[in-house]
């Protein structure tokens, strides 16, 4: 479902032709819901016919991808799929469903780690990608998996890496007051295996060459504002009392930035400021 941007702190909001286009489709409005449906692990098993057991094992495999999670009291991952996806996956490979697990899906289990992370992660980025058209939001999409240092090293330009942490979207839109819960969101949500990050790399660094052929990160006293209805930033006031979030600042998990960069001008230092407020 396509969404249009709003003015700074506001939420998405559906455009009238996405919602006539939805309302056409044959079969609205139990086709809607049935794309929509979602379910949990023991909802799931009962759906495609294993048991909970089996059906975390397919899932913790990469056999389909959770498309949503949220952290429980015991501050525990639980996941939610699609059901369509289910029903497609179980369509497509029934001899996964009945029996003793296949060898070579055993032997997946046993080598490698729990993919449903990164299956989200992926299907997260491809929903937010093909949701906009600003290829420096698409950039920032990617770069919203990479932790700190890897961010700063894939994009050492101070004024891209603080237009794309600015433009950066929220992976989970989950909001808590925990400390614990964010760390085990954080978890989630950053890669972690070496060769995700390669390929989230690789990925960022094409989105990058992409974006800069559009348009120029913004600078100080030479604005390039972004194509949507967010109201283009004035001329900051020289304010060098604060650093800016793209040097020495902090990322969104509250680490410390550990790369060194030469002292930003004041008049940057303000900018970058202003740029944290609409992030």
């Amino acid at each position: 479902m396509r969404t249009v941007s709003v003015a700074a702190g506001g939420r998405p909001r559906v455009a009238r032709e996405e919602i006539d286009r939805l309302r056409s489709g044959a079969g609205f409005p139990e086709s809607l819901r049935n794309q929509l449906w979602v379910v949990g692990t023991a909802e799931g098993a009962q759906l495609i016919g294993v048991s909970p057991a089996r059906f975390a094992r397919l899932a913790r495999a990469g056999c389909f991808a959770p498309v949503r999670f949220y952290v429980n009291r015991y501050r525990a991952v639980v996941w939610h799929y699609l059901a369509s996806d289910l029903v497609e996956f179980a369509d497509a490979s029934p001899e996964l469903l009945t029996g003793r697990t296949d060898p070579a899906l055993r032997m997946e289990l046993e080598e490698r780690d729990d993919q449903r992370a990164g299956s989200w992660r992926a299907r997260r980025l491809g929903q937010l990608t093909v949701l906009t058209e600003d290829p420096w939001e698409r950039a920032a999409a990617v770069a919203a998996v990479l932790p700190v240092d890897q961010l700063a090293d894939a994009v050492p330009d101070p004024y891209e890496r603080a237009y794309v942490r600015a433009l950066r979207p929220d992976l989970a839109g989950i909001r808590t007051d925990s400390a614990a819960a964010r760390e085990v969101i954080e978890r989630v949500t950053l890669a972690v295996d070496a060769d995700e990050i390669g390929r989230h790399r690789e990925r960022l660094a094409a989105a990058l060459a992409a974006a800069r052929e559009a348009r120029p990160a913004p600078k100080p006293g030479g604005h390039v504002p972004r194509p949507a209805a967010v109201p283009a930033p004035g001329p900051a006031p020289d304010s060098p009392d604060t650093e800016p979030d793209a040097v020495g600042g902090r990322s969104p998990g509250g680490e410390r930035e550990t790369q060194e960069e030469p002292a930003a001008p004041a008049g940057l230092r303000g900018w970058l400021r202003r740029l944290r407020l609409i992030a």
